[in-house]
Formats: C-alpha cells, sequence, structure tokens
C-alpha cells in the first residue's frame, strides 16, 4: 500500500520587527500629517443612492419615541429647547385660553413626532415659532419694554451716507413706480421664502431645504428680538410726527403701500400694517435681511443665476427704502445678519451642490459643510496610484471631483480625458503638471491602503488622511 503525504500549506513568512516600532509594511494610510481639526471639514453622508433623497412615510409616532431614547445628544440639539422657550413665552404672554393653548402644544407635539410630519416641521420649527414669536410680541405690557428710538437711524443715515437715503428715493412717486416697488416688498417678501424651500427642496441636493429653514427661522427670532430690544421709528414715522418722541400705542402706517391699496380699490395693506405687532421694529429690517439670505442659498445652489439674485436683493432694498418702510442702515444691519447666518450654515451644514444633478433624485451622495479651496487633485483606485494632477477648478469644470464620487469614477470608466489621463488606462492619470503652482492634495484612505469610496465605516477613526506634495 503506498503511503501518501499530506499536502501542506507553505508556512506564512514571519514579519521581521523593526526598532522603534516601525511598521514592517508600510503604507500611505499610515502617513497622516493632517491636523485633526482639519478632518472636521469632510462630512460626507453614508446613504445609498436608494434613500439618501427618500421621504419618510411613516404615522407610527413610537419609532420616533425609540429614536429620542436611542439619539447620543448633542450641544447643538439645545436649539430645540430655544424654540421651546420661544414657544411657551409667546403662549404665556398671549390671551387667556388655556384649552387653545393645550390643543396647540399637542397638535404641535403630535406633528414632530410622526415621521411623516417630523422631517418637515422639525427643520422647519424655528419658522413658526418665529411667526408666533412676532405676533405675540404685540401684547408684552408697555411697562416692560424700552424706550423707542426716534433720533438714531436718522442720525446714523446721514452720518454714514451724508443724506437720508430714504426721504430722497421716496421724495417723487409715481403709479409705474409704486407697482415696481410693490412686487418684491408686497408680494415676493412673503412668498419667496415658500418658493425658494419648494426649489431647494425639488432641485438642490437633499438636505439643503433644512438648512436654508433653521438659517431663515433662526435669523428672524433674533430680529425679532433685537426690535424688542431696540425699538427705532421708521422712516414714514419722521414724515408724519418729525422728530417728536413715540410712545407705545401709536398705530403704524402702510406709507406708501397705502397707494397700493388706492390704486387697486383694496384693502390689502392699510389695515395690517396699521395694526402691526412691531410699529417701531425699523431695525435690523427683515425685508432687506431675508432677501439677502434667500439670494445667498440660490446663488450657492444655482450659480448660474446669481447676477439675477443679486439684482433681486437691490430691487427690494431700493423698494423698501422708496415706500419710506426703511432706513438704509436698517436694510445694511438685515443684510450682514443674513450673511452671518448664511456663512455659519455654509461652514459646517450646508450640502454642497453638485452641479451636473437637476433634481435631488439624482445624487447618490451628499457632503456636509464648505471644503478647502484647493481641490483633490490627484487620483488613486484600489489597484494603483496615480500620480496625475488635476487642473484647478474653472468656471467650465464641475463640480462632481470630489474623492470617491461615482461621477468622476464613471468619466474614467467611459476613457475621458481629463488632464492628460489617457483612454487607455483609465485608472491612471498621466502625470501632467498643470500651469499653476501645485501645493498639497489630500486623500481619505482606508485601513488597507485603498482610495475611500465613501462607504460606510465602523469607525470614523479608520478613516486617515494623506497629504501628498510635489515639489
Amino acid at each position: 500500500m503506498q503511503d501518501f503525504e499530506p499536502i501542506l500549506a507553505p508556512a506564512k513568512p514571519k514579519q521581521k520587527k523593526l526598532p522603534f516600532g516601525w511598521p514592517p509594511a508600510l503604507k500611505l494610510s499610515t502617513l497622516n500629517p493632517v491636523p485633526s481639526q482639519r478632518r472636521r471639514l469632510r462630512r460626507k453622508s453614508t446613504a445609498s443612492q436608494d434613500n439618501v433623497a427618500a421621504l419618510k412615510t411613516s404615522f407610527d409616532v413610537k419609532e420616533s419615541i425609540k429614536a429620542l431614547q436611542t439619539r447620543k445628544w448633542k450641544i447643538y440639539d439645545l436649539q430645540h429647547f430655544v424654540c421651546l422657550g420661544y414657544i411657551l413665552f409667546s403662549l404665556f404672554i398671549l390671551p387667556s385660553a388655556p384649552i387653545i393653548k393645550t390643543a396647540v402644544l399637542i397638535a404641535l407635539a403630535g406633528l414632530l413626532l410622526m415621521p411623516i410630519t417630523q422631517q418637515f416641521f422639525l427643520p422647519s420649527l424655528p419658522i413658526w415659532t418665529y411667526l408666533l414669536y412676532f405676533f405675540a410680541s404685540r401684547f408684552i405690557a408697555p411697562e416692560y419694554r424700552p424706550h423707542i428710538w426716534v433720533k438714531v437711524l436718522p442720525a446714523l443715515e446721514n452720518v454714514l451716507y451724508g443724506a437720508n437715503l430714504s426721504n430722497i428715493l421716496s421724495a417723487h412717486s409715481h403709479p409705474v413706480l409704486d407697482l415696481l416697488a410693490w412686487f418684491p416688498y408686497g408680494i415676493g417678501h412673503f412668498a419667496l421664502p415658500a418658493i425658494c424651500s419648494a426649489i431647494l427642496f425639488l432641485f438642490a441636493a437633499p438636505g439643503t431645504t433644512p438648512v436654508f429653514a433653521r438659517a431663515f427661522g433662526y435669523m428672524c427670532m433674533l430680529a425679532v428680538t433685537i426690535q424688542l430690544i431696540f425699538p427705532c421709528t421708521p422712516p414714514w414715522y419722521e414724515k408724519a410726527h418729525g422728530l417728536e418722541p413715540a410712545h407705545y400705542g401709536m398705530e403704524g402706517s402702510p406709507a406708501g403701500l397705502a397707494r397700493i391699496d388706492k390704486l387697486f380699490g383694496v384693502d390689502m395693506y392699510t389695515t395690517s400694517f396699521t395694526t402691526a405687532p412691531l410699529p417701531f421694529g425699523a431695525f435690523p429690517s427683515l425685508h432687506g435681511a431675508n432677501a439677502v439670505l434667500e439670494a445667498l442659498f440660490m446663488q450657492y445652489c444655482f450659480p448660474k443665476f446669481k447676477y439675477f439674485f443679486i439684482f433681486y436683493v437691490g430691487w427690494i432694498w431700493w423698494a423698501t427704502m422708496y415706500l419710506n418702510h426703511h432706513y438704509a442702515v436698517d436694510l445694511v444691519g438685515g443684510g450682514l445678519m443674513a450673511a452671518i447666518a448664511y456663512y455659519i450654515s455654509r461652514v459646517r451644514w450646508l450640502p454642497r451642490p453638485q452641479l451636473e444633478k437637476r433634481t435631488r433624485w439624482e445624487y447618490e451622495y451628499v457632503e456636509f459643510g464648505d471644503r478647502p479651496k484647493t481641490y483633490d487633485e490627484e487620483y488613486g483606485s484600489a489597484s494603483a496610484y496615480g500620480l496625475g494632477l488635476l487642473e484647478r477648478r474653472t468656471q467650465s469644470d464641475s463640480d462632481e471631483w470630489t474623492l470617491g464620487s461615482s461621477s468622476s469614477l464613471d468619466s474614467l470608466s467611459r476613457g475621458d480625458t481629463v488632464c492628460g489621463s489617457s483612454s487607455s488606462t483609465p485608472d491612471i492619470l498621466s502625470p501632467t503638471t498643470p500651469n499653476d503652482e501645485f501645493k498639497h492634495v489630500v486623500l481619505g484612505l482606508t485601513p488597507q491602503g485603498d482610495i475611500w469610496n465613501g462607504g460606510r465605516l465602523a469607525r470614523e477613526s479608520e478613516l486617515s488622511d494623506v497629504v501628498v506634495m510635489r515639489e
């Protein structure tokens, strides 16, 4: 009987230990000179193409309760308690109606707990809070209100601009100019927040509308608070009463909008502005602030139309002064508030647009927050690291060139030539150096040393950043 010797698998060679803890097989993923404070700029959604733009359809309140029980609370969740404080304060100063107030709180809780309504009402909660806070402010007792400033804004207007721009623009009126001013001030101001939200929801990156809603709501809440703490008379008061001291209980005025009511023979603005909750809320101007915030978000998502958005801001600012409702300094103050709210949102939470995508349903992933101006300029695959350099972005470049985007992989697989890349070897870009000076490139690598493709990781610490530099 013939004996058979067992076939043994070859033994794996023992890895030689090197002194000082130096790894025997050095990978690029172990080189991580990127400071930890720079890693927070990269936040990528791990949702797949099927659910990155999906909407919740469940009415089950238990799902939201379970999510709250397992939620890891963060410092940013304090915003909900801020809204709750504003809501309770507004309900407290409103006339006594305990049944109605209790019903409002129960209805709000139901809308926030049902998943199908939560996805809309939770991001827009600051807006609803602002509206309640604004209309309830009329019931604050005069003894708790501060002094009304009559001379501050006219003085600032003359110091900063050398003249009262509102009085100059409103000195001469004409029906045609009235109609031109009425459209942005009397219609656009009230309709555009909803219109912009719908456009951003349908055609911008998923998650853009909630960021816009929160920025809009918190900005308006802060503006109303400033108007209550620092009440100032608008230009129509100076034209009607001069610089006489103002007191609470005085009626507001539609100013130039009264001519619109007279032109159409309909009371659209006279009664509402005469009984306005804050007749002395001139500074800051929410007409100016809202227009600037809407323009900034829209030009970020749709940069091709940025000049139209800039034109609209100038249009409504002119209309506001022409109709004698605000000084120029009010508009500047509101614009600064809008710019601050926008840039805070953009740096941390605003999704980056992918300009080749037409609707939210075309997005395969979403990246949040601002990014450095230097683009990811080197591309590597799991099999080979390319040393080719991509050109810096120009007006014709697409924002799809984010590391791990499927769009960039698709274009390479089609054999497209990008900065000297060869169609025969689409996985490696040829080393063509751009004309401008190259500084550095950041690559996100997995523990295996592969380019991160945006997939889900067990821990974010597994993802390493590698800086590749070329002299």
